[in-house]
């Protein structure tokens, strides 16, 4: 079985609950999907890091630059949930699964702590498709897929109190790792647009997605299959009348 932690953003339901459907519909192996929600992991006393508004952006007030997902700084803690044992896949909620996920077996180095698509992603400066900052910083986009073998030994330095207490370009610059410490996977396990050059595994809508209310009938790269998952799963129609009325 292989568990996949998924970065739940109480805006953004309707992205998990799709991504959720794409990984299991075609899986031929046991997928354990685990949400991971920052409301429970707070409550759980796993997560404590706080962080203030200004205007419309979120402020981290550990190292106070903007971050923009309700995850951004929770996905760390995959190795912890796992006990630091065994192998766990953190994905951001913005994705699409268009392949059996049993093909990631074929990749995994277990001589690696994290292995990532370790592509050269440089977003153009400014706001993001929810209105947050769009922030330049190393290694950028490779930690929004993260296959975490987390019973290597330099992954017990990733524990929560670190997670907490770290700065984000020091946890998302993979800073608890050495270089060689963290492998490669498939450019395609994190499709994005005009980036990626082989076909997607893992489509990864980095400029937004059809759940926005303001692209969700456009026509870009493989939005009507998201389109079609969120109707498959009978969530298309709720989501949109349920914006409709919020425009209203």
């Amino acid at each position: 079985m292989l568990n996949v932690f998924i970065g739940y953003d109480s805006r953004e339901p309707e992205a998990y609950e799709v991504l959720r459907h794409s990984i299991l519909k075609p899986a031929t192996m046991p997928v354990n999907i685990q949400k991971l929600d920052q409301r429970a992991l707070h409550h759980a006393g796993l997560y404590r890091r706080t962080w203030r508004a200004e205007g419309n952006q979120k402020i981290d007030n550990i190292d106070n630059k903007p971050f923009s997902t309700e995850f951004s700084f929770s996905r760390f803690l995959v190795p912890a949930l796992m006990q630091w044992e065994g192998w766990a896949l953190f994905l951001d909620s913005d994705q699409l699964f268009m392949t059996d996920i049993a093909e990631l077996l074929h990749e995994m180095n277990s001589s690696t702590a994290v292995q990532v698509c370790k592509q050269n992603y440089d977003p153009i400066e400014g706001l993001k498709m929810d209105g947050q900052k769009q922030e330049k910083y190393f290694r950028k986009n490779w930690s929004s897929v993260m296959l975490f073998n987390c019973g290597h030994p330099a992954n017990k330095l990733l524990t929560p109190n670190v997670v907490n207490g770290e700065p984000g370009s020091w946890l998302h610059g993979f800073g608890w790792l050495g270089d060689d410490d963290i492998g490669e996977l498939n450019d395609g396990w994190n499709w994005i647009n005009k980036t990626t050059k082989v076909e997607p595994k893992n489509v990864h809508y980095t400029e937004g997605g059809a759940w926005f209310p303001h692209m969700r009938n456009l026509d870009e790269p493989y939005f009507e299959e998201w389109r079609q998952a969120a109707k498959e799963i009978g969530v298309w129609r709720s989501m949109c009348a349920k914006q409709d009325k919020t425009a209203a």
